[in-house]
């Protein structure tokens, strides 16, 4: 009877320490999914926290590289520059240049649906007409005239050819830096695109020297805030300013740009 008894014991006991060496492997199990759970929500607490400052590196870098950035801040292939500010009708003030001329180059916008490629606008200066110069008129960090960049000077030329104001032609530059060897920064750059279209101008529209001038001010005029890369898109521009008529005759003091 004592022999059953203690045969029964042992057999509890050793039951009980078999039950308890089998569910071992949940704490292990438990252990590793914790760790797994952990280690990944370190990384997306990672990623959350650099993805604004690992897109504006890359974005430089790109650029800076001749690559081509789109308004959502991606870098993209043949993707055009585009302004998310669409342009307001000028029906008053034409700053003293013919109303022909300026209702030429709106039907022009509207009809070749360059809403968000050409900006129209009246200051102090005059009519002044922003061009975006993303896969519009350059290639990011160059200062050659692309084929779709003709077509659009010529259409804007043609409108303002007969238009006996002087015109001041004027590059602009976001705030991304550029290092090249033929351009050490944004002002050589933004100098030479306004060149480039005042070249044009000459050779190939017949416009006569004397009523143009260049300027560059890389990324001192803007026109938005460089807080974002859709802002970046609409500030790297070529504005072509048709001064106004008391502005001619070489009375550059009064010229406020």
């Amino acid at each position: 009877m004592g022999r059953r008894n203690r045969s029964s014991g042992d057999h509890g006991g050793g039951g009980g320490h078999d039950g308890g060496g089998s569910l071992r492997w949940l704490l292990t199990y438990a252990d590793m999914i914790t760790l797994l759970m952990a280690f990944f929500i370190m990384l997306y607490s990672m990623s959350i926290l650099n993805l604004a400052k690992f897109q504006e590196v890359a974005i430089s870098i790109k650029s800076g590289l001749g690559g081509e950035v789109n308004g959502q801040g991606r870098t993209i292939l043949g993707s055009a520059g585009q302004f998310s500010i669409r342009p307001t009708p000028i029906t008053g003030d034409t700053a003293g240049i013919p109303g022909q001329a300026v209702k030429k180059i709106q039907t022009l916008v509207k009809e070749e649906k360059l809403e968000n490629k050409v900006r129209l606008r009246v200051d102090e200066r005059g009519l002044v007409i922003s061009l975006a110069t993303d896969s519009v008129l350059f290639r990011p960090g160059q200062a050659t005239l692309s084929r779709s960049a003709r077509k659009m000077i010529d259409a804007v030329a043609d409108a303002l050819k007969d238009v006996p104001n002087e015109i001041r032609v004027e590059g602009h530059t976001c705030d991304l830096p550029i290092r090249s060897s033929e351009f050490p920064s944004n002002w050589e750059l933004s100098t030479a695109r306004a060149t480039n279209v005042i070249r044009y101008l000459i050779n190939n529209k017949g416009f006569d020297s004397d009523r143009l001038s260049a300027a560059g001010y890389a990324d001192s005029r803007a026109l938005v805030p460089n807080t974002s890369e859709a802002n970046r898109a609409i500030n790297r521009r070529v504005d072509i300013v048709v001064l106004r008529s008391q502005q001619m005759g070489g009375n550059w003091n009064e010229v406020r740009p």
